[in-house]
């Protein structure tokens, strides 16, 4: 009878682990928080039913001994725990927090080039949130069985800034009935033309590891039998130059102690087709991932190293040079990457911002600029201002290069979240705000505002003279401003004259002479005046 109920007493026990395991996933890591609070639960759980069973047998007075053993090794296990997260901490250890990440200077004008439009993201995530739910609800195929992901990864696909996210099953009753195929689709959204696209996959070749699965299919588990010692950060998905699913699983690396001074040491690969996986070290990840260090880490990592450098105390106490992220962040294409950007400000929380940096989240490469000016916050209520009449709401800004100018650059959506129209506030100057329905005229009302594109006296006297006869003579609106186009005989270039500066160009046509001052440019000349 003992014998059975051993047998069955540990066959009981094995079976709650191995559940708790499975649902749990913690993994065997001495840096892992589940694995201490796994191997503690378990500790203490082993140390009651062995003194249960035999207090049942009356052998009380050596259980009740074997008993309070068990606590004291529980006590002593959550003691290490507690002494090692507060060896980990900054407290003890600022100086090496603050070391964690590497933030060169840069120098705006030199490192940032002047705005691409094609290049930067002019929507956020709750935008692309609205045009992935729209483009589901025209899928009638699927809408039924299948909703949208809420992850809208941020990557630079094919050259371009592009928000990506899987489909989910509907509902475990959807699960049930689909996961012999597994998910269909996912939806891509190019964020700077809005260009919403369902990709659909081939028959056979459906996403079979998601978070959306329940059991071994589901992609932590998965990852966690294959890797059971590694400690995974936040996972992304994202398509290669292909268009082939992926998930990015980075593998945490702690620098400080036990459980302090978190970065990215490892990332694994998973094919979220075929479920293979292919672990990295970080100077070998391929250069289409772009999330790898997530926007949180990236800020955290900043933050420690703008508030340590002077010691703990001094973060707490006096506050000497510390500086910290704002309350905010975007992303920016670039170089083939994807860049964090955030501004800087100082720990007094004095609406102004002394700089703003630029982190890579691939490689972890940091870019602090110089750059004083107004914060976010207030540049957002700056160009919400502009437009209180219609109660439109300001994203999350860039600070972009607009001829050589630090601005800051949004979208105005209304009160159903879509994108009405764009603004541009000079960073130094946050009461210079530009206002337009497209992405042109905001920036061609900034340029007449801040005076970009007027022709200084020193250029005036650097520009050159020709003299021809007119073979070709065009007028075009651009932006509302009439100019007009000219080519000369015997000339390819085509020099532009504004209607506004130069009336008397409208007495010309084809054929007559006339006489130029230009500057040079790419093969467009800007005319500087008429002889």
């Amino acid at each position: 009878m003992k014998l059975k109920f051993k047998l069955l007493l540990g066959a009981l026990l094995l079976l709650a682990a191995g559940v708790y395991y499975y649902v749990t996933i913690p993994a065997f890591n001495i840096h892992s928080n589940g694995f201490w609070l796994f191997v503690i639960s378990l500790v203490v759980i082993l140390g009651c039913a062995s003194s249960v069973r035999k207090l049942r047998d009356g052998y009380a007075v050596k259980e009740i001994r074997l008993l309070k053993l068990t606590l004291i090794l529980a006590g002593v296990l959550a003691v290490i725990y507690v002494m090692g997260s507060v060896l980990s901490s900054p407290i003890i250890n600022s100086r090496k927090y603050h070391e964690l990440m590497t933030v060169e200077d840069g120098t705006f004008t030199e490192d940032i080039a002047e705005v691409d439009y094609n290049e930067i993201p002019l929507l956020d995530k709750s935008s692309a949130s609205l045009l992935g739910n729209r483009m589901m609800g025209t899928l009638v195929d699927m809408v039924s069985q299948f909703e949208v992901s809420e992850l809208y990864t941020q990557i630079n696909y094919q050259g371009k800034p592009v928000r990506v996210t899987p489909l989910i099953y509907a509902s475990p009753i959807k699960w049930l009935t689909n996961m012999g195929q597994g998910i269909p689709a996912y939806i891509t959204i190019d964020m700077a033309t809005q260009d919403t696209q369902c990709v659909r996959l081939e028959e056979g070749q459906y996403i079979k590891y998601s978070q959306a699965e329940y059991f071994n299919r589901n992609i932590y588990r998965h990852l966690r039998f294959r890797y059971p010692t590694y400690i995974f950060d936040r996972l992304s998905f994202e398509i290669d130059e292909e268009g082939t699913p992926y998930w990015i699983c980075p593998v945490k690396q702690f620098n400080i102690g036990l459980f302090g001074g978190q970065t990215i040491g490892k990332v694994v690969l998973c094919n979220a087709i075929t479920g293979d996986t292919v672990c990295y070290d970080m100077e070998d990840c391929p250069q289409w991932v772009d999330s790898v260090y997530s926007a949180n880490l990236l800020i955290q990592l900043y933050d420690y190293y703008g508030l340590y450098a002077n010691g703990f105390l001094n973060s707490v106490l006096g506050q000497k040079g510390c500086l910290v992220t704002t309350d905010g962040y975007n992303y920016l294409a670039m170089d083939d990457d994807v860049w964090v950007y955030t501004g800087v400000t100082s720990v007094s929380n004095d609406e102004s911002n002394v700089g703003f940096v630029l982190m890579n989240q691939r490689t972890m490469e940091s870019r602090y600029y110089a750059c004083p000016g107004a914060e976010e916050y207030s540049a957002m209520a700056s160009a919400e201002g502009q437009v209180q009449h219609l109660g439109y709401q300001a994203t999350f800004p860039l600070l972009l290069n607009v001829a050589g100018e630090p601005t800051y650059f949004m979208a105005l959506k209304d009160a159903a979240g879509l994108v009405k129209q764009y603004a541009m506030v000079n960073i130094t100057r946050y009461q210079n705000v530009a206002i337009g329905d497209t992405v042109g005229e905001c920036e061609q009302a900034y340029l007449e505002l801040i005076g970009a594109g007027e022709v200084t006296e020193e250029e005036r006297s650097e520009a050159q003279e020709i003299s021809g006869t007119i073979q070709t003579i065009t007028q075009v609106v651009l932006d509302g401003n009439s100019r007009y186009y000219v080519i000369l005989e015997g000339d390819e270039r085509i020099f532009d004259l504004p209607v506004a500066e130069f009336p008397q160009i409208i007495r010309y046509g084809a054929g007559d002479q006339i006489t130029l001052n230009y500057l040079e440019g790419s093969g467009v000349e800007t005319v500087v005046g008429i002889q």
